[in-house]
């Protein structure tokens, strides 16, 4: 961090390609901040996963690899990447540790995603043991919050069944469809724990190794669209689609060694969903699908930090 300042630098699609390898580097030589945190990705749930591979391998491969390779030939020796939980394999013992990464296979509709993920924790590693960088992962639970992508056929679950559930009580209609069988069970982390997570472990973590950082427990699809149901007010039924897969069973952090460090989630469930449903309502749930850069303008420590989202 430069003295006599704390400026954040955002960079959107509009100012860098993060996949245009010259345009990166060009941009971070001209540049040069001190801290980066890279949150860029393309991202989306089962159904843009699986409907999509191609983009969804090639351009997390790219920006991973376009913006960790010029960070350090421009000379940065601090950079924070996130990943996500779906690295882990599919059947991966519970809560799953950071050791299950590699154990097994991954869950398929996420693989292509995963496949990238697993590659910029490779990559942060990589060049920390031969360049000597600085360079630290940090794996997020899923993510919902201010700027979330509320798309029926883009989002996650949780955005996806909050405009749901708030276009079936504006119609009146008399049940809402769900997509799976409502078993899997799913750890929800507000991006703004995470930006405080993100900031904490600039301060308190250098190590080799990638770290979690989740809400510390997790709750049933089924038992989440209740809880939706009623923070939006909706009173219809709720109708499970049992055609559409599942995807994994189970995916709890442990996230231990961030604890042991001093960090915990501050924001409860309940109140990170009320909060994010009255920002769609503000925005009539035109939100872009930005979902990370409310996370980035919280780091205002730290004095520059890239963020895209494609």
């Amino acid at each position: 961090m430069r003295s006599g300042g704390d400026e954040v630098l955002k960079v959107d699609r509009e100012t860098v390609d993060l996949r245009n390898q010259a345009a990166v580097q060009d941009w971070l030589r001209q540049h040069r901040p001190d801290v980066i945190v890279l949150a860029a990705a393309k991202v989306g749930g089962i159904y843009a996963n699986d409907a999509f591979p191609a983009d969804f391998i090639y351009d997390n491969l790219a920006i991973e690899t376009n913006v960790i390779h010029a960070t350090h030939l421009a000379g940065i020796d601090r950079l924070l990447f996130l990943g996500s939980s779906c690295v882990y394999p599919k059947f991966a013992a519970q809560p799953i540790k950071e050791e299950a990464l590699l154990t097994g296979p991954l869950e398929p509709t996420s693989e292509w995603y995963a496949i990238a993920k697993i590659a910029g924790i490779k990559l942060c590693q990589a060049y920390r043991k031969q360049r000597g960088r600085h360079y630290i992962s940090v794996m997020p639970c899923n993510l919902y919050g201010p700027g979330d992508n509320f798309g029926l056929l883009t989002s996650h679950a949780l955005p996806a069944l909050i405009r749901k559930f708030h276009e079936a009580k504006e119609a009146q209609l008399a049940e809402v469809t769900v997509w799976e069988t409502g078993e899997p069970l799913r750890e929800f982390l507000h991006v703004g724990d995470l930006a405080n997570a993100v900031a904490f472990c600039l301060d308190h973590y250098d190590g080799y190794d990638h770290i979690n950082c989740g809400a510390g427990s997790d709750i049933s699809i089924a038992d989440l669209a209740g809880f939706i149901r009623r923070i939006v007010g909706y009173r219809g039924k709720i109708v499970f689609d049992t055609t559409r897969p599942d995807g994994t069973p189970r995916k709890l952090l442990d996230s231990s060694r961030l604890a042991a460090l001093g960090w915990k989630p501050q924001i409860s469930l309940e109140e990170g969903i009320a909060s994010t449903y009255q920002r769609y309502l503000k925005n009539s749930g035109a939100c872009p699908s930005k979902q990370r850069t409310d996370m980035i303008y919280a780091l205002l420590r730290y004095h520059s930090v890239i963020n895209q989202s494609i």
